[in-house]
């Protein structure tokens, strides 16, 4: 009986080059990373790190000694450790949107159980829910969204509440904060709203991306 392929670094590595698009992001990447050397001291030295969101954002909540911004050995050491993650981070983004794009492979018609045929919205919404991954990441992007909600609706200093979801659900999220801004000046909740609404959309995204990526990777056994 034939089974599935285990997760392996070329299975990974072909998704994120068999396709136009996941090629067409690796170069932007690639654009973006030349742009943060020749201009280290503008705006456009954050496009990797922009780029490769979500994952680009992990190491934020991991606690860096002091003397790395120092210079020296520990300088060069965490330069090559962001370099090496934001490439980690395009590689796994591009290959998110090559499983998105990667028709389902062909089976012998005796092993094609029979089933009534599902809606395409409704099976590519399955992705975010049917494994365990996009599953704790809709956990992450929920736990950081009440929090905003929290410190919005109900504490008398929300503070800076908003930079949670922005990165749990990036790049997307961005695009969220910056529609619900023009809101902002005229209904506060209105604008609360749009920034809600637009988290639980990028949330969304992201969540059929890992999903896609899991069912490639690992096969039936990454569903539960």
């Amino acid at each position: 009986m034939p089974t599935s392929p285990r997760f392996g670094p070329r299975r990974l590595l072909a998704l994120a080059t068999d396709s136009l698009a996941a090629r067409a992001y690796l170069g932007l990447v690639a654009l973006g990373f030349a742009a943060m050397f020749l201009a280290p001291d503008s705006p456009l030295a954050m496009a990797p790190m922009m780029l490769t969101a979500p994952l680009s954002f992990l190491p934020v909540f991991v606690p860096v000694g002091a003397g790395v911004a120092g210079g020296g050995a520990a300088g060069v050491a965490a330069a090559v450790v962001f370099v090496g993650w934001m490439l980690l981070c395009a590689l796994a983004n591009a290959a998110a949107l090559g499983a998105l794009l990667r028709r389902p492979d062909r089976r012998p018609a005796e092993q094609v159980p029979v089933q009534p045929p599902a809606r395409p919205r409704r099976a590519l919404l399955a992705a975010a829910v049917d494994n365990w991954p996009a599953r704790i990441y809709v956990a992450v992007v929920a736990a950081a969204l009440g929090t905003f909600l929290y410190a919005v609706l109900l504490s008398p200093d929300p503070g800076f509440a908003g930079i949670w979801p922005l990165l749990a659900a990036a790049p997307l999220s961005f695009l969220a904060a910056a529609v619900s801004l023009p809101a902002e000046f005229g209904l506060p909740w209105m604008s609360t709203l749009v920034f809600t609404a637009g988290i639980v959309l990028a949330g969304l995204v992201n969540a059929v991306l890992i999903g896609r990526l899991t069912r490639r990777i690992g096969g039936p056994a990454a569903r539960g």
